[in-house]
């Protein structure tokens, strides 16, 4: 829940991994409803991309999208394709969220299409008689096993074993390739809850109340920066996300120790800046960072 909190608040991307029923589903559906309302240029823009595929309805007029197409969609379906080109899911996702269940399963070549419109917020698609280039500006939600059986990591009481040797763990989790995992903003693992803690759950936080941090939180954004902090440049992070000492020693020995990118370095940046934002708290701190650096834990990028 918090993840799709920081999510909702300032990244555009989230994996999350965990065994089959764990929930992962259920809680990329409640994405959208912790998302600030469409601006008007969001929702215009969202309906002219639906009305080239005459899919627009009137009904879902500033309404954030929800798209969750099949792990066999094809690259084409995805990004887009097609003479004249048409866009794809993560076009007609403009302003919401592309929902991607057994992201594994997916096809090599749509996963890797990927990775440019999360860097950019545009697909450019090009065809021989001509190109086009149109929005991609989503929430990315994926959801994966931690291996083929799904049941790696499962409790020793809890009757599910997996039989998955570690090279099969390894291939299965491998099909994400290193350049993509260093694009998701937070991996989160997803454990399986026990029955009597599912049954004694306490009721949490509504939506609404969550809903109202994430706009606060975007708000300070806007007003510091003029943009999300999951669109910062480089530039904009040595502006806005200042680190005191703690801070910056922290951040230091997890970048050595991990091995992270200048890419990966920048997303922990942007996630703290977030967390920060949610705590109203102007400077980052050694507890921002510490948390940014827990939500990039799930999978090795390589």
């Amino acid at each position: 829940k918090r993840a799709l909190e920081i999510s909702a608040a300032g990244a555009h991307s989230l994996l999350m991994v965990g065994p089959p029923g764990a929930g992962k589903s259920m809680l990329a559906q409640r994405l959208p409803g912790l998302l600030p309302p469409m601006s008007e240029a969001e929702a215009l823009a969202s309906a002219a991309l639906f009305s080239l595929t005459g899919a627009f309805d009137t009904a879902q007029w500033k309404v954030r999208p929800f798209r969750a197409p099949h792990h066999s969609a094809t690259a084409p379906a995805i990004v887009g394709g097609g003479s004249p080109p048409r866009p794809g899911e993560i076009s007609l996702a403009y302003g919401g969220v592309l929902f991607l269940d057994e992201i594994p399963e997916m096809p090599r070549a749509a996963l890797e299409a990927l990775r440019e419109p999360l860097e950019t917020g545009r697909i450019t698609i090009s065809r021989a008689a001509r190109s086009a280039s149109f929005p991609a500006r989503f929430q990315l939600v994926a959801a994966m096993n931690p291996c083929p059986c799904g049941w790696l990591g499962a409790a020793m009481n809890s009757g599910r074993h997996c039989r998955c040797t570690p090279d099969n763990v390894a291939r299965y989790q491998g099909r994400l390739s290193g350049p993509l995992i260093d694009r998701i903003d937070l991996q989160v693992d997803v454990p399986a809850v026990k029955p009597d803690e599912l049954m004694g759950a306490r009721d949490g936080e509504s939506s609404a109340v969550v809903a109202a941090r994430v706009l606060a939180a975007r708000a300070r954004a806007l007003q510091r920066q003029g943009h999300a902090n999951a669109d910062l440049t480089p530039a904009g992070i040595d502006a806005h996300c200042a680190l005191d000492e703690a801070a910056r020693a922290l951040l230091q020995r997890a970048a050595e120790r991990l091995g992270w990118t200048g890419r990966g370095l920048h997303r922990v940046l942007k996630v703290a800046r977030t967390i920060a934002d949610l705590a109203a708290s102007e400077r980052l701190q050694a507890t921002h960072i510490a948390e940014a650096m827990q939500w990039r834990r799930a999978l090795p990028a390589g």
